[in-house]
């Protein structure tokens, strides 16, 4: 038994995006604090940022990034206008992941003035991504 397209809607509530399909009902966190970054704007984005920026590289089949997701997600609202923090997906941009050298995901970059300050390979704890940030401040 399949749930048709109709019977989907989305109610926006305080920056949280809630969809209910029959009686089921799923909360996804706000993303306006990430910022989704590809080849085409990564110099602009984060080599030419005038704050130090995390990048997130990731892709949709990827466990571990799912799992890290919330974990970006919230530490992009509590450095907001202090660190941008950004998530570029591999599949959808090759070129970038491969300039850096990136082998396996999740891998997560930090820049400051064009130029890579630190990096995390896999899925870590908040606290350690915390940490690498707050370096940079």
């Amino acid at each position: 038994m399949g749930v048709e397209f109709a019977d989907c809607r989305r109610l926006y509530y305080k920056k949280e995006v809630i969809i209910t399909i029959g009686k089921r009902e799923s909360k996804m966190a706000d993303e306006s604090s990430l910022i989704h970054v590809n080849d085409k704007n990564f110099a602009s984005e984060v080599l030419n940022s005038t704050i130090p920026v995390l990048v997130d590289f990731w892709a949709t089949w990827c466990g571990p990034c799912r799992s890290i997701s919330p974990i970006v997600e919230e530490l992009a609202k509590e450095f907001t206008g202090k660190v941008k923090v950004t998530k570029l997906n591999v599949d959808e941009s090759p070129a970038t992941p491969s300039q850096y050298g990136v082998r396996g995901i999740p891998t997560l970059i930090l820049f400051k003035g064009g130029k890579i300050l630190d990096q995390i390979v896999g899925a870590v704890p908040k606290a350690r991504l915390k940490s690498m940030i707050e370096k940079a401040l």
